[in-house]
């Protein structure tokens, strides 16, 4: 397949209610308030979906999915997963989302349908516990950094994306906004 012809989905998932557990939605946010892309490319706030991502996920060939992940390092490690260290990571369960996605990309399996590639861009959390839409210091500086290799990975994978101007805005509301009063 050519890669202009790739489907590329871009999922942000977690949840925004409670801190660092929404970075890779809050990702998936600035990504599309951000930049316009290519046909091929859909970004997606995946909040705590699960097996209700089937549908998107089977029809991508190319899935990039923004996550915390707990493996004990310093806040703000980031860690790209694919092939076997993402199955050892999400059966490991060290990010709240990761076995709810490697049951539905089992599922997708079973089915017959699963992205020719996956790859997982996790960062370690400091605080997913408490209720917020702020995300902590660590990790909201660290917006910028993950948005950088997500659009690698996107380029890599065939994909173009320009800046948004005003002639060509945003058209996603974003509902709950995240909480940047605390982190100054």
């Amino acid at each position: 397949m050519p890669e202009k012809d790739k489907r590329i989905l871009i999922l942000g998932v977690g949840n925004i209610l409670f801190t660092d557990e929404g970075f890779g939605v809050r990702v998936a946010e600035d990504l599309e308030q951000k930049y316009e892309f290519s046909d091929n490319v859909t970004v997606l706030d995946g909040g705590t979906l699960g097996l209700k991502l089937m549908g998107p996920i089977m029809e991508s060939d190319h899935l990039i999915i923004v996550d915390i992940v707990l493996n004990d390092g310093e806040p703000g490690k980031i860690f790209r997963l694919l092939g076997e260290d993402l199955n050892k990571a999400c059966a490991f369960k060290n990010s709240l989302h990761q076995t709810d996605l490697l049951d539905t990309l089992a599922q997708c399996s079973i089915i017959g349908n699963v992205p020719d590639e996956v790859i997982l861009f996790g960062i370690e959390p400091l605080n997913y516990k408490d209720m917020s839409a702020a995300l902590s210091p660590e990790l909201e500086a660290k917006l910028p950094e993950m948005e950088a290799l997500v659009l690698e990975e996107v380029k890599a994978a065939g994909a173009t994306y320009t800046l948004r101007t005003d002639k060509n805005p945003a058209t996603e509301k974003i509902y709950v906004p995240r909480d940047t009063s605390r982190n100054y």
